[in-house]
């Protein structure tokens, strides 16, 4: 729960769509890997009664996003198997909004009379039973893993036995 309050918070912050940006290499640099995608999942179990109330917040939060020309939060619903109410998935984008698109999801964020900071976190809080998340690689196809695997394998010899 370590990242809990910073994704609460991030909650009401919209996400942009995942892409790979790197900075073009010198000639005369060496060449390096190309940065694979990176996101966060999320997983809630929501406190009893509480499932509507999270999913309207989300909503308002999608109203924000869009003040600022951001997409929705992407999420996804427990239907059977594991013991979840919801998913959320967050590309990692390093997307900071300009000043007029903060300035347009704030004044949405107050229009719709939404907390902000603490009290967003504490608010939406009420709703959780339990939460966790983790930070993945991808979407990443498994020749696209299994290559990088080989090229360090190729790069890093094992050493040989004996000190040889």
């Amino acid at each position: 729960m370590k990242h809990l309050a910073l994704t609460l918070a991030a909650l009401a912050l919209p996400l942009a769509p995942a892409t790979a940006q790197e900075a073009p290499n010198p000639a005369h640099a060496p060449a390096t890997p190309e940065a694979w995608p990176e996101a966060w999942f999320e997983i809630f179990k929501l406190a009893p009664g509480k499932q509507e109330e999270f999913i309207r917040r989300i909503a308002q939060a999608d109203e924000v996003a869009a003040a600022g020309g951001q997409p929705p939060i992407q999420l996804f619903f427990h239907e059977n198997g594991a013991d979840f109410d919801v998913i959320i998935f967050k590309p990692v984008t390093g997307f900071k909004p300009t000043a007029a698109q903060q300035a347009a999801m704030d004044a949405k964020r107050k229009e719709l009379g939404m907390e902000s900071g603490p009290a967003y976190f504490v608010g939406i809080r009420e709703l959780i039973a339990e939460h966790t998340d983790s930070k993945t690689y991808g979407p990443l196809s498994a020749a696209k893993w299994l290559a990088r695997l080989d090229k360090w394998r190729a790069e890093n010899p094992p050493r040989k036995k004996g000190g040889k």
